[in-house]
């Protein structure tokens, strides 16, 4: 099968399609025929190898971590599920390759699109884990940056449906997009403080940065000095910051099952910002990396 391999860490030309061996399913997992895979952010920056201290890598690898597909096999022990079933998910491996194993997912309902399916698997883990260890709760406000990307706008939404007020940092072009989630919209950079305490002189009860842009000094005088209730999944100076840094997934494939209703329904939103063939990785990382993609960005096999 094709699968797109980093050998060496480098910029979006280090990755390149090579012919690999398929992977066999083993206990608990399937194989997935992949339709579409998501691209996260946190891709590029295991690329580049700037990471390498918090998700350590060996090389070659294969990137990625969301797969929806239909399943080809079966692995032992494995119930519920069979062969040529939709289905989307957390890879167990790469992601980034025309057949996929995975563990942990769920039966794509027939009115989700692919693209929107596997925009979902660590949009909700990761929302759903920050937001319990901020502990959000009706009547608070919560800033999050990056609120524009896949897991921010999934994270406001979430937040929004529990009572809570949401502020969203996100570029120029993302916040009439902000706005009409339902989040408070701000532009990041310079002045943030100032804009954010106009728009809430009381300030802020929690903090979510989804970006990695250095907003974490800000975040701290924001919170008045107090570093709890801050959390971020993007910044690894996150310690120097005394901020939590939240990296360990834990994924609960019924709570997909949930979400991906609520999308397939209406009641959440899910923008696919572009999509590109698997070949062309790199020029998907190098839009990801430009932070003005609008929506998940989906590589399609």
């Amino acid at each position: 099968m094709k699968a797109v391999v980093l050998e060496e860490f480098g910029g979006p030309e280090v990755l390149r399609v090579a012919e690999v061996d398929a992977p066999e399913p083993g206990p608990g997992q399937v194989r997935v025929r992949a339709r579409a895979i998501g691209v996260n952010p946190l891709d590029g920056k295991i690329r580049s190898g700037a990471m390498r201290d918090v998700f350590p890598v060996s090389l070659p690898a294969v990137l990625g971590a969301e797969v929806a597909g239909e399943v080809d096999a079966v692995g032992p022990d494995v119930t519920g599920v069979s062969v040529g079933d939709a289905v989307f998910g957390f890879s167990d491996g790469g992601a980034y390759a025309e057949q996929v194993l995975t563990s942990s997912f769920a039966h794509k309902p027939a009115e989700l699109s692919w693209e929107r399916a596997v925009a979902l698997p660590v949009a909700v883990e990761t929302s759903d884990r920050v937001l319990r260890l901020l502990g959000v709760k009706s009547g608070e406000t919560l800033l999050v940056h990056g609120a524009a990307g896949a897991v921010g706008a999934l994270a406001v939404q979430i937040a929004l449906a529990s009572g809570v007020r949401v502020i969203g940092t996100a570029g120029a072009g993302n916040q009439e997009r902000l706005a009409a989630l339902g989040a408070v919209p701000t532009t990041y950079g310079d002045g943030l403080v100032d804009r954010v305490r106009a728009l809430t002189p009381d300030g802020v009860d929690a903090v979510f940065d989804v970006a990695g842009r250095g907003a974490l000094a800000d975040s701290v005088e924001l919170r008045g000095g107090a570093t709890d209730r801050i959390v971020t999944i993007a910044d690894p100076g996150a310690a120097q910051h005394g901020v939590v840094f939240s990296g360990a997934s834990e994924r609960d494939p019924a709570r997909l099952a949930e979400v991906a209703e609520l999308v397939a329904r209406g009641s959440f939103t899910v923008d696919i910002g572009a999509t590109f063939p698997l070949a062309d990785a790199p020029e998907a990382h190098r839009t990801t990396e430009s932070g003005h993609s609008q929506g998940k960005i989906v590589l399609l096999p």
